[in-house]
């Protein structure tokens, strides 16, 4: 197997965690496991609901009341507007750059 430079591996890594941290500031909608009908803007696709256009609203699975800015579509949280702050599932304490908002982290 051929030796990776330290510069290799460090771009690598950088664009490793630049791909990970995509959906959580939301550049682009993904497709969501399906829980039931899919949201508004929504199509199924095997077990996935994802988006049926470029300009559709970022969604979340529903967990309680929506954050701000999202409400209730099927069992997920729809955004109000395509510019709607992202918002992830609170796992522990909210990222930096985010704030709680019910069971969720809402970008500030």
């Amino acid at each position: 197997m051929p030796r990776l430079s330290a510069r290799t591996i460090v771009a690598l890594s950088l664009t490793t965690m630049a791909l990970m941290l995509l959906p959580l500031h939301g550049h682009a909608q993904q497709p969501l496991n399906k829980v039931g009908s899919c949201p508004s803007g929504y199509h199924t696709s095997g077990n996935y609901c994802t988006p049926s256009s470029a300009s559709t609203k970022p969604a979340i699975a529903k967990v309680g009341a929506c954050p701000s800015g999202y409400h209730t579509s099927g069992n997920y949280c729809l955004a109000s507007s395509t510019s709607a702050k992202p918002a992830v599932v609170k796992s522990g304490s909210c990222p930096s750059g985010y704030h709680t908002s019910g069971a969720y982290c809402l970008r500030n």
